[in-house]
């Protein structure tokens, strides 16, 4: 069996998450005591017993869904599962920072400052308003780009997630976007919709953020991985610390490559993933992408126990 290890991006927080690991493992506590020190804030409160709407704004949710896969990581460490367990780790998005602080490139507090930043950064970088994201479910990666392309109009309009076969989310600015879901309309698409978010994230209108996220990585120093990789942009194993830290930059602007990343993994014999954190989201995606790929969380107490076990087995 070759296994892959991989963290969920945003849109997975929920109140509460994590905190049951916390109070199992002293080792997952210990995690998001070490975001709260990187901080300087009681980020774990807010997670835990603060409200939704805050939790989900972007500077928040980033370094909170962070915290959350290195305690479920942590959690199933004290179960006697090392990183290395996994052939491959990936991560989506925001996830990639999990991955790579999981796999020792980055230390927990650097990975929560750089998130923090990141989601500032992100949030600064377009007024509110000016752009937006769909989701086009149904069409191919080709179709939507397509779409994508038609309804730039000398505007942004760039697919930003190739997720699965039959979901990408396009980026850009928000004129643009409306143009993408009623041309995917007439294309096929089962649905096309807006999303809640706030702001266009993967699309070139990212890139004063990229910018700052450029000279923020550039005072961390990135470590070689424990385990290789899978990196959003070019959906491949990478293990250079130098080139690990450069693709972040990219990622900004760049999409996330997703359903490549999972297919690379699969044609190089992964047969088993599973996902660390919160929420189910990325293991849908998996089955979507490759049916014969067996899926499972590790984000309760007793996930770690059901995965630990499957593990050392």
């Amino acid at each position: 069996m070759s296994r892959a290890f991989v963290f969920p991006g945003q849109g997975a927080q929920t109140i509460g998450m994590g905190r049951t690991l916390a109070d199992a493992y002293p080792a997952a506590k210990a995690v998001f005591e070490e975001v709260d020190d990187a901080l300087g804030e009681k980020l774990s409160a807010l997670i835990w017993e603060g409200e939704q709407d805050e939790l989900t704004l972007t500077q928040n949710a980033q370094p909170a869904l962070m915290a959350t896969s290195l305690a479920a990581m942590r959690a199933l460490e004290a179960e006697g599962v090392s990183i290395t367990a996994a052939e491959f780790v990936a991560g989506h998005s925001l996830g990639e920072y999990s991955a790579l602080a999981a796999v020792g490139t980055l230390s927990i507090a650097d990975a929560a400052r750089l998130l923090r930043t990141r989601g500032q950064a992100m949030q600064e970088a377009v007024p509110v308003g000016v752009g937006a994201m769909a989701a086009l479910l149904g069409l191919s990666f080709e179709a939507a780009m397509e779409v994508a392309k038609e309804a730039a109009q000398d505007e942004v309009c760039q697919a930003a997630n190739d997720n699965d076969p039959g979901q990408v989310v396009v980026s850009g600015h928000k004129a643009a976007v409306e143009r993408a879901v009623e041309i995917a309309k007439t294309r096929g698409a089962k649905r096309a919709v807006m999303l809640p978010v706030s702001a266009p994230f993967h699309c070139a209108l990212m890139q004063p953020a990229a910018e700052v996220m450029a000279e923020a990585l550039a005072a961390v120093t990135f470590k070689a991985p424990a385990v290789p990789v899978v990196a959003n942009v070019r959906a491949e194993a990478v293990s250079d610390p130098e080139v690990l830290k450069a693709l972040l930059v990219e990622q900004v602007t760049g999409s996330v490559r997703w359903r490549e990343s999972i297919a690379w993994m699969a044609v190089r014999g992964v047969d088993a993933i599973w996902e660390i954190g919160a929420g189910k989201a990325l293991s849908g995606m998996v089955r979507r992408i490759e049916k014969s790929v067996a899926c499972a969380q590790v984000g309760t107490p007793e996930e770690v126990a059901a995965a630990a076990e499957a593990l050392k087995g």
